[in-house]
Order: structure tokens, then sequence, then C-alpha cells
């Protein structure tokens, strides 16, 4: 648990010794991050087996159909 510790008070310094322009381009980062698995989710990639499908095992049925190629 102590290595544990070390690790975390090693990433938090360092991300409070950055400089502006750093911290900056970090925000653009997680935004960025945010946009493509948050937003970007809920448009382009729907949960098409939910919606064909109304049970687990039809859903399962399909994959497994989908994978041997049947």
């Amino acid at each position: 648990m102590h290595t544990f510790k070390k690790i975390y008070h090693f990433y938090v310094d360092g991300f409070r010794n950055l400089s502006p322009w750093a911290r900056t381009l970090w925000v653009i980062i997680l935004v960025k991050l945010f946009i493509m698995f948050a937003v970007l989710r809920l448009f382009f990639f729907r949960d098409t087996l939910k919606n064909r499908y109304a049970t687990d095992e039809e859903r399962a049925n399909h994959v497994i159909e989908e994978l041997i190629g049947q």
C-alpha cells in the first residue's frame, strides 16, 4: 500500500508543478476525450442489439451466428 501512495504523490506533485500552458493542454486533452467517449457514443454508437432483439438470449444467438458466419 505504501508503494501506491508514493506513486499517487509522484503524479500529484507533477501535475501541481506544471506550467500554465501545460495545464491548458491537459484541459484540452480531457475535453477532447470526453467528447470522443461520451458525446459521440450517444449519436454514432447506438445499442442496435437492444433495439432489434427483446431478450438477452436472442442477442446472444445473433452474436454467435455473426461470429461463426452461418
